[in-house]
């Protein structure tokens, strides 16, 4: 592992065990298990949490649990696969480490007014005339500075429907431009656990990971930005866009100035300059610190008992900033290192559950049956997005459908020569912004139940993430920026 891809796997360079004892249908045994009980915990536990908070953990440990007896029956002995296990989990402590300055980056960006200022400028370039593609900038915007679509979705997102819906739009038109926006940023935010748990899967690092996927993500969104902009040009809207509600709520809890734009400003540089990861987040979090410091005393005081511990605060646990205005309250809350544990254990729990199907040998069994189906670089890559797709239906969870084929077609992309940045780039563009399309996927369940608007509503109208997996494919079949091991830069 060179110094620069700090948050590559080392584990899994290894190359996969082959087991001649274990047959595809054994193989296949811990799979069918795994989605079996996800399907359980979908279709007739009422909360969807059968274990609690960490189900989909747990079941992935107890999918790890059938492969160790499928291998036990094969012969395989539980040495290797604890060897397997361990190397696997030393192999994510760099990508945790990133994790943990994600969730202290959006805590320290919050208290310090950054997040508020970008959103207090997003708002302001909205305009009755270009309303849907103003909201898919919007949501973009936000989404990128608070790493979540979710938390946009909930907040902004709904400010413009009922603003949207006003002026005569149609709510599924405003619903697929907020989803549109919130899923790209969602999907290019450094700060997003699905950005870092793609790369982390794939074998790449962060940075490199958000660099490659601009080829793909940025021609998709100027198309979708063009057909929310025809869209806009043939409706007729009526009223005004007041949101000068927002804007004084925003005024009057932060000191918003655009200054604050300065520490994402020197986080976008670093990264450009392709400085380590680690370092381009610490740094980061001690300039929001700093700003905070400066900036933000009377939001601090209010959080704690001192300046000092309200910046500790924000990096270690939730902060929540409470403004007049209750469409504002959920956008200005952070989780900060303690919010990533959620996705840090299913790493942990996917690593132990991909270790053990390593070991037995099911891995190979399984790659070689797929590589049948996939003879060429574009079968491989339509292989990893039918996978994708077909796991955000069936296990009804964006982040498994990253994780289970982040695993499982690895080593077909070695073995083709491909860099792991193509799995991953691959991974978000099929994986994480399709999961809202499917009604009974948990986003987009969430997101039709915030937004007022069902998925059969917005579907058409989500561009962004249904054009994407399309995107991917047609670059793949077209060797468009299709990089390859032997490659030294884009």
């Amino acid at each position: 592992m060179q110094d620069d891809n700090i948050s590559e796997f080392k584990a899994n360079d290894q190359n996969i065990v082959e087991n001649k004892e274990l047959n595809f249908i054994e193989a296949l045994i811990p799979v069918v298990i795994l989605m079996a009980m996800l399907a359980y915990n979908i279709f007739f536990v009422e909360s969807q949490e059968w274990f609690g908070t960490y189900t989909n953990q747990i079941i992935l440990l107890l999918g790890g649990a059938a492969a160790a007896i499928v291998g036990l029956f094969n012969k395989v002995s539980v040495k290797p696969m604890i060897k397997e296990i361990w190397e696997n989990l030393q192999s994510v402590f760099v990508p945790i480490m990133i994790l943990f300055l994600v969730g202290a980056l959006a805590g320290t960006w919050l208290v310090s007014g950054v997040i508020p200022a970008m959103v207090y400028y997003g708002l302001q370039v909205l305009s009755p005339a270009i309303f849907l593609p103003a909201s898919v900038i919007i949501c973009a915007i936000i989404s990128i500075a608070t790493g979540s679509s979710w938390t946009t979705s909930a907040t902004v997102g709904i400010a413009l429907i009922g603003i949207g819906s006003a002026l005569g739009i149609s709510p599924g038109m405003i619903a697929g431009a907020v989803i549109s926006g919130a899923y790209f940023g969602d999907k290019m935010s450094p700060l997003s656990d699905t950005t870092n748990l793609a790369p982390a899967m794939a074998g790449t690092d962060l940075f490199t990971h958000i660099r490659y996927m601009t080829f793909t993500t940025v021609p998709t969104v100027i198309i979708t930005l063009i057909a929310f902009g025809i869209m806009s040009a043939t409706i007729e809207t009526t009223g005004s866009a007041d949101i000068s509600g927002l804007l004084t709520s925003i005024e009057g809890t932060f000191n918003i100035t655009p200054m604050l734009f300065i520490v994402p400003l020197v986080v976008i540089v670093l990264i450009l300059f392709k400085t380590k990861p680690l370092i381009a987040l610490v740094t980061g979090v001690i300039l929001a610190a700093i700003f905070a410091f400066i900036f933000q005393s009377n939001v601090l005081n209010g959080l704690a008992d001192s300046n000092f511990t309200a910046i500790i605060k924000s990096i270690l646990t939730d902060t929540q900033i409470t403004t007049d205005n209750d469409k504002l309250n959920d956008l200005f809350s952070a989780g900060g290192m303690q919010g990533m544990l959620w996705t840090i254990l299913l790493i942990c729990c996917a690593m132990v559950f991909g270790g053990i199907m390593d070991a037995i040998g099911a891995l190979s069994r399984l790659t070689k049956a797929l590589l049948k189906l996939a003879t060429s670089v574009f079968g491989l890559f339509a292989s990893t997005v039918i996978s994708c797709l077909g796991l955000n239906a069936i296990a009804s969870d964006q982040y498994l459908a990253l994780v289970i084929p982040g695993k499982m077609f690895k080593k077909a992309y070695e073995d083709k020569g491909l860099a792991p940045e193509n799995l991953s780039r691959t991974l978000e563009d099929s994986g994480t912004v399709t999961s809202v399309l499917i009604p009974w996927n948990t986003c987009g369940a969430y997101q039709s139940g915030v937004l007022g608007v069902g998925v059969g509503e917005y579907f058409v109208y989500a561009i962004f993430n249904w054009l994407s997996p399309f995107t991917t494919l047609f670059f793949a079949a077209l060797n468009i920026k299709i990089r390859m091991l032997k490659d030294k830069s884009l």
